[in-house]
């Protein structure tokens, strides 16, 4: 059940502002170890090392402060240690935040206010979003929050499941590694290349939980199209550079009647992302707010199947 109320509570509030927030110490944490480690040397075989420690320190300090926030808890009284547990596993999850993020976009974009959309959009994603059209501000939008419903809600609560929230928090911190030195450039291409093979290791089982959530979220929504969800997801996921991030954005297309990728611009350069999807009709402001709605109802049927899963094992003790 923590699982399930920490569901309800991000549905609800999702991460308020004033009350410390994980995920922003997990940053710290990173930060402050990179410039430390940083100093001891250069070169593909030692920054790869150095990569390598830098994962074990942040995984080590952050399930070791995880643990010790619920001991200290539990030693007040069990009440605490339960409330602590899911407050902490409710912040490595996103529903609101991200469907929040998304109409911020959506907003000003429906009102024909491309610059804020662009200013906004540009909050959610890494590339260059000052010269984006309307069409490819939808885009992005789209693949983002798409691609999140991975890292956002499914696999935290995955290993939320497994291991109660200092593995979510584990999780978290490897995603917040990949996020922050994960990436494919001079300055990490070596240095963070431990943090992004992490991060594809722990995401591929609940990327296909996912694939399988959306396809059963278009299957039981009027508007959407399972049949292409699916399609989509055995013919285009595979072209994505991301072993995971592939299966929600192709699923999401799919379900839409959308063509997700093209041209990204990322620091002058520009890159080409495969096409996921067929193109039904063309992309509209519209289909971010779908998108939100396929987020959310992901998150209603992992309730559901959560509940289920409950009952059964009320019955049974029962019997």
């Amino acid at each position: 059940m923590f699982v399930i109320t920490a569901i309800v509570i991000d549905l609800l509030v999702g991460d308020p502002r004033g009350i410390p927030h994980p995920v922003i110490g997990i940053g710290k944490i990173i930060s402050a170890t990179e410039s430390a480690l940083r100093k001891w040397g250069t070169g593909r075989a030692r920054e790869r090392a150095l990569g390598v420690l830098l994962v074990l320190v942040v995984l080590s300090a952050v399930y070791a402060a995880a643990f010790l926030i619920l001991w200290l808890a539990g030693l007040i009284h069990p009440i605490f240690r339960s409330l602590a547990e899911v407050w902490l596993i409710s912040t490595t999850i996103a529903i609101k935040g991200l469907g929040d993020a998304a109409m911020q976009v959506f907003r000003p974009l429906a009102k024909g206010d491309l610059d804020s959309a662009r200013t906004y959009v540009g909050y959610i994603v890494g590339r260059e979003t000052h010269a984006l059209s309307e069409r490819e501000v939808t885009r992005a939008t789209v693949e983002t929050v798409a691609e999140n419903i991975v890292d956002a809600v499914v696999a935290p609560l995955f290993y939320a499941l497994l291991g109660g929230a200092p593995l979510a928090l584990l999780y978290r911190a490897v995603n917040t590694l990949d996020s922050m030195v994960g990436y494919k450039n001079d300055k990490y291409r070596y240095f963070g290349w431990a943090s992004a093979r992490l991060d594809d290791v722990l995401n591929y089982i609940p990327a296909r939980i996912t694939g399988l959530l959306l396809w059963a979220a278009a299957l039981t929504t009027k508007g959407l199209n399972a049949g292409r969800a699916w399609q989509a997801m055995r013919r285009d996921a595979a072209k994505h550079p991301s072993p995971n991030s592939g299966i929600p954005e192709a699923a999401v297309a799919g379900a839409l009647g959308i063509q997700l990728g093209g041209f990204n611009s990322y620091g002058g350069i520009v890159s080409e992302r495969a096409r996921m999807g067929t193109a039904i009709r063309e992309l509209a402001a519209e289909d971010i707010r779908q998108t939100i709605k396929i987020l959310r109802l992901t998150a209603a049927l992992i309730m559901i199947l959560l509940l289920l899963a409950a009952g059964s094992l009320f019955i049974g003790e029962i019997k």
